[in-house]
């Protein structure tokens, strides 16, 4: 089906699509910030449920306890996913949340290659770091 002009219609919903949603740096920086907003916000309320992330020869190596360290973690997100939504301090927000997962990727590589555990949260973790890493790149880029 085509409009009067030759365009076909599923491309006059798509254009009107595109133009109502928010540009897509703004897109990805929101993405973040919820996804940091809600881990946070999830570590606070049950932080014995990311604590089991925190394998027995790491447990010796946190200076707190691992629900401690799940809990100033969770204030942390939350923090650092505000000034991402509020677009203050993006660039450090952002390469704050890059380091984080780049680490986090690379402490659970090791635990997935040693006992077989986590490669779910692995996989999901390198899409995160690609959006936290596009986040960056727009504010390094001042866009």
């Amino acid at each position: 089906m085509s409009t009067s002009d030759g365009s076909s219609v599923l491309e006059s919903v798509a254009d009107r699509a595109a133009r109502a949603l928010p540009p897509s740096p703004t897109l990805a920086r929101w993405g973040l910030g919820g996804m940091l907003f809600a881990a946070g916000v999830h570590k606070l309320l049950n932080p014995g449920a990311w604590a089991v992330y925190v394998v027995d020869w790491l447990a010796p190596l946190l200076v707190v306890s691992p629900v401690a360290f799940m809990l100033v973690n969770g204030w942390l997100e939350i923090g650092f996913a505000l000034l991402l939504v509020a677009d203050r301090y993006t660039g450090v927000a952002a390469s704050v949340a890059a380091a984080s997962l780049t680490a986090t990727i690379g402490y659970l590589a090791v635990v997935w290659a040693t006992t077989g555990r986590f490669g779910d949260v692995i996989a999901r973790d390198v899409g995160l770091l690609g959006l936290a890493l596009a986040v960056l790149a727009d504010a390094l880029r001042g866009e």
